[in-house]
């Protein structure tokens, strides 16, 4: 029996959001309880006023919803996403209570609406302004090199490009970290460091940046920076702040994927593209192109 129409979940979403305007804040969580996929009451979970869904112009997709609202009726009670093919709510332990959802808000949606207590959830620490601000007041260089996560810096599998990725972490470090870098990574990476480049990485999924940063560490090379969840940091605010900050830093920004080095002038925006021209020795083209662009 569904609990709450449409309108009345409208009204339960701008109720949360104003209960929580100007007071919640993001608490960091140890690193224990970020390993854990645990299950928690769904009234402890808050729609992220940044989020599509939570604004009143676009809002919540009902039809979404009810794909998800069938299909926990079909499964049951949704103790256990994985048996649906579904991925635990990512969310951010707040003050004064409970989670602020980064991602899931349809499927915690379906939930409510079914009157059902709990729900999967996964925990992590995500980068906000002040950590940027730290980040930048810590640094000692000038400029920067930005790549993403899992379009570059990660060897995807099954797309023909799983032999060109590092070697395989030994055992148990493999059970727990899935993804492998892009055969060269570290190399380059250390060549960045090297020549006096912070290195910024950047995703559209909501990686912890201690897991980004572990991960990296195995491979005995270090990261400036981390943003996750750029596809939900849409809003003007935060992008305004973040380009801002990185404009005062750096005079410029290589920004590096599969296919080309794009270095930009902080100042102007003018900017000079160079093409790497062999993917079989990616990580060297980019050194060659890197020391010839000083």
């Amino acid at each position: 029996m569904i609990n709450l129409g449409n309108s009345e979940f409208d009204n339960y979403i701008a109720e949360e959001i104003q209960k929580y305007n100007g007071v919640s804040m993001p608490l960091k969580t140890g690193v224990l309880r970020r390993l854990l996929v645990t299950r928690v009451g769904c009234k402890r979970l808050h729609p992220n006023p940044n989020d599509e869904f939570s604004r009143p112009e676009i809002g919540p997709s009902y039809r979404i919803i009810s794909d998800y609202e069938k299909k926990f009726l079909h499964y049951g009670c949704p103790s256990d996403f994985c048996v649906m093919g579904l991925d635990p709510i990512v969310v951010e332990r707040m003050h004064p209570d409970g989670y602020m959802i980064l991602n899931g808000h349809h499927r915690w949606a379906a939930a409510i609406r079914l009157g059902y207590k709990k729900i999967p959830i996964k925990i992590v620490n995500f980068t906000h302004e002040e950590d940027i601000k730290e980040i930048l007041a810590h640094s000692v260089h000038d400029k920067r090199v930005t790549l993403d996560l899992d379009e570059v810096v990660f060897c995807p599998e099954g797309n023909g490009m799983t032999a060109q990725g590092e070697k395989a972490l030994s055992f148990p470090f493999n059970r727990f970290y899935k993804e492998r870098l892009r055969v060269g990574i570290p190399a380059l990476f250390r060549f960045f460091e090297k020549n006096g480049y912070d290195i910024w990485v950047y995703s559209s999924k909501f990686y912890s940046t201690d897991y980004i940063k572990s991960l990296f560490n195995r491979y005995h090379v270090k990261v400036t920076g981390i943003v996750t969840g750029t596809e939900k940091r849409r809003n003007k605010e935060f992008r305004a702040k973040h380009d801002k900050l990185i404009k005062e830093k750096y005079k410029h920004t290589l920004h590096v994927d599969s296919d080309t080095v794009l270095k930009i002038y902080s100042k102007t925006g003018e900017f000079e593209e160079y093409d790497i021209e062999s993917k079989n020795a990616w990580s060297k083209n980019v050194m060659d192109i890197v020391g010839a662009a000083k």
